[in-house]
C-alpha cells in the first residue's frame, strides 16, 4: 500500500452500524471509568480513528499512562517502554502513531528508520528526558574515566547516543550487571539509580534528574492510604523516592506491577505511579478495587483522541532524527534489547 503524501488528508468514511456496535463492547469494559455521556462524544472519534488506521495501515502503540478510552478502544499494542521499544522493532506496518512522549516516539523511529512514525503532540515530553544533555555526559565521562554510561530510555536520541547502552526500569538491574566494569554513570533517574545499586555490588554515579510525576509521592501518602484502606496491597515505581519504595509492599515497572497484580490479585490496590495506569488496569481487573492516586502526567495527557485522528488524516507531526545521532542511539538500544535476547539463546 502506498502511504498518501504528508498533507493529503483522507476523509472519514461514516462509521458502520456494525463499527458502533462493536465500541458498545469496548464501552461494557469501561462504563466503570467513562461517564455515558463522554463515551457518547468518544465513540465517533473512536470509529473514525479505526477507519483511518485500516486506510493509513497504521498501528498505534500506548504506554500504560495513556487514557483509558485510548489505551483500550485504539491502541493496537500497549505497554511500558521497554515492551514498546521491543514491539516498535517488529511492527509491521506503514505507519506508527506513539501515544506517549516524545522520546518514545524518537525511540520507535530509531527502530524504523524507513517507516512513518508519528506522534499525536510534539510537546508531549518528559522531566527525565529534559534532565540531562550529551555535553554533561561528556563532563561526566572525563571525570570518571573507563566507566560505562547506562542512560534509562526516558532520554532524549542525542542523550541516547552519547551513551553506550540503554535501559528501562524492567530491565535496569540486569543491564547494569551485564557490563564488565565495577563502576557505571548511570543517567538520568536518580531514584531509579538508587533503587538498582541496592541491587548490585557495582558502584553507581548517579544524576539528579526526577520524574515530576513520581516525586510527587510521599512515604506519608502511603502511610495514610493503609490507614484509610485497610488490607491494601502497595504497588510502586522505582522512580519514586527512596522512602516511599520502603514502605510500598512492591517495586517494579509498570510491566512488573501488572505481573503482580495478576499474580496476587489482591481485593485492594494502590499504584504509587500515573493515575492512567490504575485507570486502565481496573478495566483488565474488574474484581480489584483500584484506591486511585492523584497524580498525572501533564505530557501523556497531551495525548488525546481528536489528536490522533487529525495526525492519521493528516499525517502530522511526523518524527525524524538526524542520521548521525540515530545511528549511535540506535546502537545504545539495540545493545539493550539484545541482552534479552542473550537471555532466551
Amino acid at each position: 500500500m502506498t502511504i498518501p503524501v504528508r498533507g493529503d488528508a483522507i476523509a472519514d468514511p461514516a462509521p458502520a452500524p456494525a463499527a458502533m456496535e462493536e465500541l458498545e463492547t469496548v464501552y461494557e469494559r469501561l462504563r466503570p471509568l467513562i461517564p455515558r455521556a463522554e463515551w457518547e462524544a468518544h465513540a465517533p472519534v473512536i470509529a473514525a480513528i479505526r477507519a483511518q488506521k485500516r486506510q493509513r495501515r497504521a498501528v498505534i502503540l500506548a504506554h500504560n499512562y495513556q487514557a483509558p478510552e485510548i489505551f483500550h478502544a485504539v491502541a493496537d499494542l500497549t505497554g511500558d517502554s521497554l515492551a514498546l521499544a521491543r514491539e516498535a522493532a517488529a511492527v509491521d506496518a506503514d505507519v506508527i502513531v506513539m501515544c506517549g512522549v516524545h522520546f518514545m516516539a524518537e525511540t520507535a523511529k530509531l527502530l524504523n528508520p524507513s517507516r512513518l512514525v508519528l506522534i499525536p503532540d510534539p510537546e508531549a515530553g518528559c522531566s527525565l528526558a529534559s534532565a540531562i544533555t550529551p555535553g554533561e555526559i561528556e563532563r561526566l565521562r572525563r571525570q570518571y574515566p573507563g566507566a560505562p554510561v547506562v542512560t534509562y530510555v526516558n532520554t532524549s536520541a542525542a542523550v541516547k547516543a552519547a551513551s553506550d547502552i540503554c535501559c528501562t526500569s524492567a530491565n535496569a538491574v540486569e543491564v547494569v550487571e551485564s557490563l564488565d566494569a565495577d563502576r557505571v554513570i548511570f543517567l538520568p533517574d536518580e531514584y531509579l539509580g538508587r533503587h538498582v545499586a541496592s541491587r548490585t555490588d557495582k558502584e553507581l554515579i548517579l544524576w539528579q534528574g526526577h520524574c515530576e510525576v513520581h516525586e510527587q509521592f510521599s512515604a506519608a501518602d502511603l502511610v495514610r492510604c493503609r490507614r484509610e484502606h485497610p488490607g491494601v496491597f502497595i504497588l510502586a515505581h522505582p522512580e519514586c523516592p527512596p522512602d516511599v519504595l520502603a514502605e510500598a509492599d512492591f517495586t517494579g515497572s509498570t510491566a512488573d506491577m501488572i505481573r503482580e497484580v495478576d499474580r496476587r490479585r489482591p481485593e485492594r490496590v494502590f499504584l504509587a505511579t500515573e493515575i492512567s495506569m490504575s485507570r486502565n488496569l481496573a478495566a483488565e481487573f474488574p474484581g480489584i478495587r483500584f484506591i486511585h492516586p492523584c497524580h498525572a502526567c501533564p505530557h501523556m495527557q497531551r495525548i488525546t483522541l481528536p489528536g490522533i485522528l487529525e495526525c492519521l488524516r493528516s499525517l502530522r507531526h511526523p518524527v525524524e532524527v538526524d542520521p548521525l545521532v540515530a545511528a549511535r542511539a540506535r546502537l545504545a538500544v539495540e545493545r539493550m534489547l539484545d541482552i534479552r535476547v542473550r537471555e532466551k539463546r
